[in-house]
C-alpha cells in the first residue's frame, strides 16, 4: 500500500531501494535509448571520418586529374604550336624551291643567248677570216 500511495505520487524505488522519480521501466528504457544514442553519436563520429578520409582522397584525385589535364592541354599546343611551324616551313620551302626555279629559268636563258652570241661570234670571226 505504501508503495501503491509513492507511485500515485510519481515516486518508485529501483532496486537498490532507492527512491527514483521515474518508473522503473521508464527508467530502463531512458538508459537504453541513453545507450543507443551514444552509440549513434559513435557511429556518426566515425563516419564523418570516413567521410572526411573520402573527400581527402577525391581532392587528391581532382588535383591530379587537373594536373594531367594540364599537361594534356600543353601537349596539344605544343603539336599544334609544331604542326604551324612545319607548315610555315613548307612554305618557305616551297618560296625557296620556286624562287630556285625562276633563278634556273633565268640562267638557262642566259646560257642559251650566250651560246647564241658565241656561235654567232665564231661565225663573225670565220667569215672575217676566210675574207682576208
Amino acid at each position: 500500500m505504501a508503495d501503491e500511495a509513492l507511485a500515485r505520487a510519481g515516486l518508485h524505488f529501483d532496486d537498490l531501494n532507492k527512491i527514483r522519480v521515474l518508473e522503473p521501466e521508464v527508467q530502463q528504457q531512458t538508459l537504453e535509448l541513453k545507450e543507443e544514442c551514444k552509440d549513434f553519436v559513435d557511429k556518426i563520429g566515425g563516419f564523418q571520418k570516413i567521410v572526411g578520409t573520402f573527400i581527402e582522397v577525391v581532392d587528391n584525385v581532382a588535383k591530379e586529374v587537373e594536373k594531367e589535364k594540364m599537361k594534356a592541354i600543353g601537349s596539344r599546343n605544343l603539336l599544334k604550336s609544331i604542326a604551324k611551324q612545319r607548315e610555315s616551313q613548307q612554305q618557305q620551302l616551297q618560296a625557296l624551291t620556286s624562287e630556285k626555279k625562276m633563278q634556273l629559268e633565268r640562267l638557262r636563258i642566259q646560257y642559251e643567248a650566250l651560246l647564241k652570241e658565241e656561235r654567232e661570234q665564231k661565225e663573225f670571226i670565220e667569215q672575217f677570216t676566210l675574207q682576208k
